[in-house]
């Protein structure tokens, strides 16, 4: 079925810088030098890239029923003019034009133009008009903005149209681009071609590439646009899955990976020993890890999983069984404090092994940066837990075999792929505690194989949320002086180090000084993020080791410290955090058997801002609170689009569109994915498509 489309699926990857993306602008009549320019200012080069610069919204000049209208919307409206126009003039060069209007369903109405007397001459009883503008009901009254009088030469009717709105530059008008890609479509309009393999064209009932460009600049209807947007909508994803599954199918071809022979008997001897029992879902991931690393293909796995879910449990075991492979390990976290939480930790695990875990950070002395160094090259370190500085020119491995990153969205994609090369193409394994859906995991972080994490440990107990306002405060210091009379410790967690003058805003220094004050009897420590290393290690240290009762801190801890004795999370200010920040902080407690809570102390001011509240409130699901916090930021503030090389869509949306992703990825997949359509010939232009991507700045997907 597939074999006469997998030329258009090349020609779709190989061919995407069509005739039309080589033509300059300057080929559109009423485009000089001087307009080319200033176009070129919003990205667009050649008639294509003017083509498929697409309107984001669209001004909507179609007559309505006055009765279905209501109060505040924009309307247009056309009728007669009913008597004469009065002007009033107030102020200096202010006035105010108003006139009766008569429209076509027998409403009489009054139209108001404010400061422009000049219309006056223009507005002769019994003449035809058409006004558009904002209607108010009460009053019947309808505030013009643009006014037109049918039948005149000096310019085409808008009544009755839909008009599109793009961004615009300076010197560029909404006009001078409504007309100039009027002209490059009648002029170049026969040339765009179709992309989108016939089959899919013809199952889907795609409206054809060339009518849905005109008609997503030109609607003639609400339904002929929305039938267009649809079939853009697809081909943006399909084309983008395309790639994505084209560097699936060149890994795979390559084979160029190491097939661990990993002694499966000790890796279940291993987990076997471990002081708690893994949940399924952390057996079902694992099953799929090990399952990678026998593979010859270079694993490239995202992990993902709610706050405690067990992803660091999971890493342990997946290095644990490189290293029964006669391989070594690297775990790359984002902070020293961490660093060091995973090297303690991994230590407890691995000791009775023999396994050597050694530490890679910035504040190593240079002796002992030495010795680490030569027992990664010598191989006497079996795993290296660091942040960036495993990263340098002259970090080397014996035989690295399998790279993981904790919280990976904090590394950009170039950190990555250097750590990676450190090893003859070394499997990899990501990790984030952000749970996202499935597929927005697969859009956002490319190629990679997705396993989610679903299940809690048992015996975790949800972490009771409360939402008070600043002047509960006292009620909150009664919540802390309850938690640590009971043997617990508690956070307080600030957006800020100092006081700002800009931000009227908790800061972490005051904040120390006043629980200081309110508990003398306590031992309360302060934590920031301008702090030595040693110092910070010092005062993470003694919070775990109990010796502080009370941490104040900025969201330095949000990400990995594990304190199973901290019940009790307090936030100033949690308006100023992202849903997904808010649920990291909370996700430092609850870390044991014991009950946790968590209080968030805010005076939002909007509904957003409630919203965010009761959301917290209400929910432990990471997942939903997640999805919640996609809807209120955006896919492009949640992910962090430069960090996390999400891709940007000229049509598409990544929350409302996820359906026509989802089904885009699966025929990519079909298409790519059956490596019997492939030749050795057809594979190379593929190829050479691929790394003239890369070259051309967009980064590699891992």
């Amino acid at each position: 079925m597939w074999a006469a489309e997998r030329s258009a699926c090349l020609w779709c990857l190989h061919k995407m810088a069509s005739v039309l993306h080589a033509l300059s602008l300057r080929e559109i009549r009423g485009v000089g030098e001087e307009k080319a320019k200033e176009l070129s200012a919003l990205g667009l080069h050649s008639v294509g890239e003017l083509l498929e610069y697409y309107p984001f919204r669209y001004e909507d000049y179609r007559l309505r029923d006055l009765s279905e209208v209501k109060d505040g919307e924009k309307i247009t409206i056309q009728g007669t003019l009913y008597g004469e126009p009065v002007l009033s003039m107030f102020g200096r060069n202010k006035s105010r034009l108003t006139v009766k209007l008569l429209t076509g369903d027998r409403f009489l109405v009054t139209a108001v133009w404010f400061n422009r007397h000049y219309m006056k001459d223009k507005l002769a009883a019994g003449s035809e008009i058409v006004v558009s503008g904002k209607w108010e009901q009460k009053r019947q009254t309808i505030i013009v903005g643009e006014s037109e009088f049918p039948g005149a030469a000096s310019s085409k009717s808008r009544a009755g149209t839909l008009q599109p709105v793009y961004s615009v530059a300076e010197g560029i008008t909404q006009l001078f681009l409504r007309r100039t890609i009027r002209q490059a479509l009648q002029q170049y309009g026969m040339m765009i071609e179709e992309i989108l393999p016939q089959e899919l064209v013809q199952r889907y009932g795609f409206m054809p590439r060339r009518r849905a460009i005109a008609v997503l600049h030109q609607p003639t209807d609400t339904e002929e646009g929305k039938a267009a947007r649809r079939r853009m909508v697809y081909e943006e994803f399909f084309l983008f899955q395309l790639k994505v599954q084209a560097y699936r199918l060149l890994s795979k071809s390559k084979a160029d990976g190491t097939a661990h022979e990993i002694d499966r008997p000790k890796t279940r001897q291993f987990v076997r020993s471990l002081a708690f029992t893994l949940t399924d879902s952390q057996k079902n991931v694992i099953a799929e890890i090990l399952d990678d690393l026998e593979a010859p293909f270079p694993m490239n796995r995202l992990l993902q999983g709610d706050v405690g879910a067990g992803k660091t449990v999971v890493a342990a075991v997946a290095l644990y069984a490189v290293i029964t492979a006669g391989a070594q390990g690297a775990l790359m976290v984002p902070t020293e404090i961490l660093a060091e939480q995973h090297k303690r930790s991994l230590e407890g695990l691995f000791a009775p092994y023999g396994i050597q875990v050694g530490l890679l950070t910035g504040s190593l002395t240079d002796r002992q940066r030495r010795d680490v160094l030569g027992g990664l090259q010598m191989g006497m370190i079996d795993i290296a837990v660091g942040t960036h500085a495993l990263i340098q020119e002259d970090v080397y491995f014996r035989k690295l075999g399998l790279v993981v990153t904790d919280e990976q969205h904090r590394f950009g994609v170039q950190q990555r792929s250097i750590l990676r090369r450190k090893g003859m193409n070394p499997d990899v394994l990501t990790m984030t505690a952000t749970p996202i859906p499935r597929t927005l995991a697969i859009t956002a972080f490319g190629d990679l194989d997705v396993s989610t994490i679903k299940e809690l440990p048992k015996g975790r107990k949800p972490i009771l949320t409360y939402a008070v306002t600043h002047d509960k405060l006292d009620r909150v210091l009664g919540f802390i002086r309850r938690e640590v009379e009971l043997g617990r410790q508690a956070y307080v967690i600030c957006p800020l180090i100092e006081e700002s003058e800009k931000l009227d805003v908790q800061n972490a220094i005051d904040v120390h000084v006043q629980l200081t004050m309110a508990f003398p009897d306590l031992r309360i420590g302060l934590l920031h993020g301008r702090m030595p290393n040693q110092e910070k290690d010092e005062i993470m240290g003694a919070f775990k080791d109990n010796a502080l009762q009370v941490l104040v801190s900025t969201t330095v801890i949000e990400v990995g410290v594990d304190v199973p004795n901290a019940t009790l999370m307090v936030i100033y200010d949690a308006v100023r955090f992202g849903l997904s920040q808010l649920h990291q902080l909370r996700g430092r407690v609850g870390r044991s058997g014991y009950q946790s809570y968590c209080v968030l102390i805010a005076d939002p001011k909007n509904e957003i801002a409630k919203e965010r509240l009761k959301i917290m409130t209400e929910s432990n699901d990471g997942f939903e609170i997640a999805r919640r916090d996609l809807e209120l930021r955006g896919p492009g503030d949640f992910f962090g689009t430069k960090q996390s090389g999400l891709p940007e869509f000229k049509v598409a949306d990544l929350m409302s569109d996820y359906e026509v992703l989802e089904q885009s990825r699966e025929d990519a997949a079909a298409l790519v994915g059956a490596e019997h359509f492939w030749t050795a010939a057809e594979l190379m232009p593929l190829r050479d498509y691929l790394n003239r991507e890369q070259q051309a700045g967009s980064e590699p997907l891992d």
